[in-house]
């Protein structure tokens, strides 16, 4: 397809669509948008296209720098374990997983969301787009819902059944990396998702004021959000270094390491509020009191020393997981 001008879009479609509509007065991403809906003649199946390439398109495309770093080891002393690199046949089984759970749940549900955000109020393949400062505000909305839910869903499906039959194949890898955001089964995958679409839902519902655009955007950030934070990796760079509460790699990193503490996603205050990083901070407690005890040590006698306060963690995570399962601990854990 050839985006062209809208103003030289064949008529049929461009009069049911957009008509009366001022087209020198749009931005070039809006004539690309019009264009688009247009160009496939039905806006079910223009959005339900769109919303899957992009979810497609932003999740590998997001996950292919993490895999050229972690096949870098010049981005080893970032590593927050070090010792646990995924292989190629990991991240290929990774991947193979990811893809399915595309296909069966997140690709109908997609195809949904039109008809269903329309009948709520969304604005679709309208045009204009709304503005950055009428955008801000829902994403961030967005971001506290998303938050707050995972952190409350989180915790249920590391309660017995849910974790042995649902949540359990997410927590295959203690060190994560970023293809494994959504290595889920695929009821986590509908379960969880619900809170990244259930927000703007209902926030169309109630205010009838909301762009498909600004749905968009949200779930590019979120799904950065969750990449991210599966990657394994604390730069000085990382936002949780410049912003204190948001959640990022160092955080949920532990969450895997140790099985337990750590539930929500973005933010750190619902953890904070309701205890649940107890161990997470002692931890960060022992490891600051050690390095301070050993700061005139060696670099790999330092190394070995908060290796071995990993591995302390790490066979309590695994203790935790027995019981959350109602199995016998094991005593190897598989990355």
């Amino acid at each position: 397809m050839s985006f062209l001008n809208a103003t030289t879009i064949p008529s049929p479609y461009y009069d049911a669509l957009y008509p009366a509509t001022d087209f020198s007065s749009l931005t070039w991403l809006e004539q690309q948008w019009v264009a688009w809906y247009v160009w496939i003649g039905n806006p079910i199946i223009a959005t339900g296209l769109m919303s899957f390439l992009m979810h497609e398109i932003v999740y590998f495309g997001r996950s292919i720098p993490w895999i050229i770093i972690d096949a870098t080891p010049f981005f080893r002393k970032w590593k927050l374990q070090a010792n646990k690199i995924p292989t190629a046949a990991e991240q290929w089984e990774c991947t193979k997983q990811v893809l399915f759970s595309h296909f069966t749940i997140e690709l109908p549900l997609i195809w949904l969301f039109h008809p269903t955000a329309e009948g709520l109020g969304m604005s679709t393949y309208h045009v204009p787009f709304p503005s950055l400062k009428t955008m801000a505000p829902q994403i961030f909305l967005f971001f506290v819902f998303e938050d707050f839910f995972h952190f409350l869903a989180h915790q249920a499906l590391h309660t017995g059944v849910l974790y042995k039959h649902i949540h359990k194949i997410h927590h295959k890898y203690s060190a994560p990396f970023g293809l494994a955001a959504e290595y889920a089964h695929p009821a986590e995958v509908f379960i969880l998702g619900a809170g990244t679409i259930l927000g703007p839902l209902l926030y169309v519902f109630f205010t009838k004021n909301l762009h498909i655009i600004t749905v968009y955007a949200w779930i590019v950030l979120r799904l950065f959000q969750a990449i991210d934070a599966h990657s394994g990796y604390d730069f000085p760079w990382s936002l949780h270094n410049i912003i204190p509460f948001w959640s990022g790699a160092e955080h949920h990193d532990f969450h895997h390491m140790a099985f337990t503490n750590n539930f929500s996603t973005s933010f750190r205050w619902w953890d904070r509020i309701f205890g649940t990083d107890d161990k997470y901070r002692q931890y960060r407690a022992r490891v600051k009191a050690a390095k301070n005890a050993m700061k005139n040590a060696s670099k790999e006698e330092q190394e070995k020393m908060e290796q071995k306060l990993k591995d302390e963690v790490e066979a309590e995570g695994i203790r935790a997981e027995a019981e959350a399962e109602g199995s016998a601990p094991k005593t190897v854990k598989v990355q």
